[in-house]
């Protein structure tokens, strides 16, 4: 039986160039990647509005995580059973993890006041102050301020004020991230927890419909089987491998280490403005050359070409 393989990925700075969030650099990657029925999984911490924007545009249909994983929103009978803790939430399934954004405002207001003067939050920007400071157009500035589960922050004091301010609000409840750009704050919530829930999905209903689909197509004259990625065709001839679902996470900043960590294999994407962050994991750990959509292109090559069981 084929395993699925799952592309989990960051978006700002990975799938999307840091500069110009464009992904031409990955557009025959993500085409290939559908032929072969391997989902991409965008894991960002982007709103719904912005998310969905994108999949729009690259044509993905597949489940999505919001906001540095405050949830998982999964397509009404992606799967085919509607998975336990989820609601419906317009044409989705929704599995949240944390508080919504309401409950963070008033904590920052209520107890950070002697930092206030430190961050400037999405909430309290304008659409064309945001705009901006992100290099946004107006129209996705005004969806990336549509949050629901919580508030990121541009920090404007130094490193020391911001870990102090970071000791804070954890000690408050807080889950405090660096994304590529700004200091997010939420529950406890991240993108190694929402990646695992909805990896676990797969595992318990998705496998066997895609596997059997493959499997089918590989017996005809055409050789379907052939055009499948060396990975596959290892994982399709062996049995070694007991993991139904083998996840990609790719990534560069620091809010990504969650994921990273948990994945089958982690990819570090290499940023135009900081270091690859440091992971406790030593092994199945690939870091680009290249930066962005090229850089992710560059791995998944990698990868996807080896036979390597994992």
């Amino acid at each position: 039986m084929l395993k699925k393989i799952l592309v989990f990925t960051d978006l700002d700075g990975t799938l999307l160039d840091h500069y110009t969030y464009q992904t031409d650099a990955a557009t025959e990657m993500i085409a290939t990647l559908k032929l072969n029925a391997i989902d991409i999984i965008p894991n960002s911490s982007k709103t719904l509005p912005e998310i969905s924007l994108i999949r729009e545009q690259l044509d993905l249909y597949s489940p999505f995580i919001i906001e540095n994983g405050a949830a998982v929103f999964i397509p009404i009978n992606y799967f085919k059973q509607q998975p336990a803790e989820t609601i419906v939430q317009g044409k989705y399934w929704v599995k949240s993890f944390c508080q919504e954004k309401s409950y963070w405002l008033q904590l920052l207001n209520s107890e950070a006041s002697s930092f206030q003067h430190l961050f400037r939050g999405f909430s309290e920007m304008s659409n064309q102050q945001l705009a901006e400071l992100t290099g946004l157009s107006i129209e996705n500035a005004k969806m990336a301020k549509q949050r629901q589960y919580g508030e990121p922050l541009n920090w404007l004091g130094d490193e020391q004020q911001q870990a102090e301010f970071s000791k804070l609000m954890s000690r408050l409840g807080a889950n405090v991230l660096e994304g590529g750009r700004f200091l997010h704050i939420s529950g406890h919530c991240d993108k190694g927890k929402a990646q695992q829930w909805l990896t676990a999905q797969y595992s318990q209903q998705q496998v066997a419909q895609t596997a059997t689909h493959l499997t089918r197509h590989s017996t005809e004259p055409s050789n379907t089987a052939s055009s499948l990625f060396p990975l596959q065709q290892a994982l399709l001839q062996s049995n070694e491998s007991k993991k139904q679902v083998i996840s990609i996470a790719m990534g560069d900043g620091k809010n990504d280490i969650a994921m990273l960590e948990q994945a089958t294999i982690a990819v570090q994407v290499r940023s135009p403005v900081h270091d690859f962050p440091a992971l406790s994991r030593t092994e199945h750990v690939y870091q680009s050359h290249l930066y962005g959509p090229a850089g992710w292109t560059e791995c998944l090559n990698k990868i996807l070409s080896s036979t390597q069981i994992f």
